[in-house]
């Protein structure tokens, strides 16, 4: 049974309730990196890491310490859940930017801005805030935020690789630029909003 919430959990946060295409969350980097494939590549890398990560990591510190009757402090500080949860995800975007800057500088500068925008990404934090608000244990949340990063990835990818033939293709010049992303994006959500029975 556990197996079967495992497989329901992970099949719903890559294709159901996709973060990008059908909650419409984390659209700054989706636009942003994906007129490269490559860069889109590293961006998706840097997300799941920081995704899984937060999500455990925000769980263990919301149940141990966050929540009322929780065994290290013995007080009620949930109310304080929003800015525990957007230091823990800086702390470790500023991790993998460190870690990108020694290992892969061109990445790094192919990613510019948007890998600290990871930090105020919807996504991540809407991850970290779902997990809490349904309860999720450490390993549930981990698993929920590395299915949500997939997902995340999957947009990402199919939209870099759609926006890479439509700079081969002849759009007509009212359509270049952000009009045509927007409309791709649409319709690849469309596809995605197909997948809303699976659920059930």
């Amino acid at each position: 049974m556990e197996e079967q919430g495992y497989f329901a959990l992970i099949i719903g946060a890559i294709l159901v309730n996709n973060f990008v295409l059908t909650r419409f969350l984390g659209l700054c980097p989706f636009f942003g990196v994906s007129k490269r494939l490559d860069t889109a590549l590293g961006m998706c890398g840097a997300v799941l890491f920081v995704l899984t990560l937060a999500s455990g990591v925000t769980a263990a510190i919301n149940q141990h310490v966050l929540l009322p009757g929780a065994p290290l402090l013995q007080a009620d500080l949930s109310y304080l859940q929003t800015i525990v949860f957007i230091l823990v995800i800086a702390s470790l975007v500023q991790l993998v930017e460190l870690t990108m800057q020694r290992f892969s500088p061109p990445l790094h500068r192919a990613l510019g801005i948007y890998l600290p925008l990871i930090t105020t990404n919807c996504a991540v934090l809407g991850a970290a805030v779902l997990c809490a608000q349904n309860d999720y244990g450490i390993m549930k949340s981990a698993v929920f935020g590395a299915a949500s990063a997939i997902g995340f990835a999957l947009a990402l990818i199919l939209f870099a690789s759609l926006r890479e033939k439509l700079d081969l293709a002849q759009i007509p010049t009212c359509m270049e630029g952000a009009a045509i992303a927007f409309i791709t994006a649409g319709i690849l959500a469309m596809v995605f909003m197909g997948f809303a029975g699976l659920g059930g």
